[in-house]
């Protein structure tokens, strides 16, 4: 008796083997979301780490820097330019893109307070806050205040997850973007 190509089919179903081909065809785009998502997470702390050393060593410098400057009249004090300079440096130093800060070429925004410049990298949406006149209570609620130099960075990062989970789970438009945001003060020595 002949056996139709219908019938070999479904008795090769029934087979272990292609029950594994398929428990493997449904698990495999899980598992793909899962490593692509294990790693893009953790290139984000990277880079979170890296932005915080960067703002550490731009709030840093700019603590050592005299505030002799910064009344100035010219759109941003020579003292604040060098520490988006070393910021941008330091970037690039960390394999990042600086978008421009490192050569000083930048757009200077409307100033965010009295003591205080923002800059925007060249066609790129990193952002620099320097703020040289912060001021935080001393310790043990003495009454007395310390002014300091603060640094914000807003970096832009690109998320690999999100176009994982769009080809898998098709629906809601996932944001392919984001900032991530790193801040760092200490107290001015000068």
């Amino acid at each position: 008796m002949a056996h139709t190509a219908r019938e070999t089919r479904l008795r090769w179903l029934n087979r272990t083997e292609a029950s594994q081909i398929i428990e493997f065809a449904l698990t495999l785009p899980l598992l793909l979301v899962f490593v692509v998502g294990i790693g893009d997470f953790g290139s984000a702390i990277v880079l979170k780490q890296k932005l915080n050393a960067a703002a550490r060593e731009g709030a840093r410098f700019a603590a050592n820097e005299p505030t002799s400057d910064l009344t100035s009249l010219a759109p941003s004090p020579p003292s604040v330019d060098t520490v988006v300079k070393l910021i941008g440096t330091y970037l690039q130093a960390a394999r990042l893109n600086d978008c421009g800060l490192a050569s000083g070429t930048w757009t200077l925004n409307p100033k965010p307070g009295p003591v205080a410049w923002s800059y925007t990298g060249t066609n790129c949406p990193l952002t620099v806050i320097v703020d040289r006149g912060s001021p935080v209570e001393a310790p043990a609620t003495s009454g007395r205040w310390l002014i300091n130099s603060q640094v914000s960075i807003s970096y832009p990062y690109q998320w690999q997850f999100y176009k994982v989970i769009g080809l898998i789970v098709s629906g809601p438009n996932y944001p392919s973007s984001s900032q991530i945001t790193a801040n760092a003060a200490l107290p001015n020595l000068i």
